[in-house]
């Protein structure tokens, strides 16, 4: 399956962007989902992840309350709806599907998502 990520830009802190990540080559319902980020000169870290059916979410703590996973399997696609944005949620946003193996095998290519003070 290839993803492809999208909607990330430039934003004051507070306000809000929604992310997609798209899929093709591959039935979206067959994966969980998750998305990462990577801040300059720090590791990838996990922000969130949706099970196939949508059923049950997970947050990362630095998140949990401000951002919303969802998916529409439908679309073949999955959304970050991220809220109150803070400098410290600078960075390069990727989507990841796990093909139930528990691991991410696949990858999209990154967002940039900017926060200002």
């Amino acid at each position: 399956v290839q993803l492809q990520a999208s909607g990330g830009g430039l934003v004051q802190a507070g306000g809000s962007l929604r992310l997609s990540c798209a899929a093709s080559g591959g039935t979206l319902s067959s994966y969980a989902m998750g998305w990462f980020r990577q801040a300059p000169g720090k590791e990838r870290e996990f922000v969130s992840r949706i099970s196939r059916s949508g059923g049950s979410t997970y947050y990362a703590d630095s998140v949990k309350g401000r951002f919303t996973i969802s998916r529409d399997n439908a679309k073949n696609t999955v959304y970050l709806r991220m809220n109150s944005l803070k400098p410290e949620d600078t960075a390069v946003y990727y989507c990841a599907a796990d093909p139930s193996t528990g691991m991410y095998d696949f990858w999209g290519q990154g967002t940039q998502v900017t926060v200002s003070s």
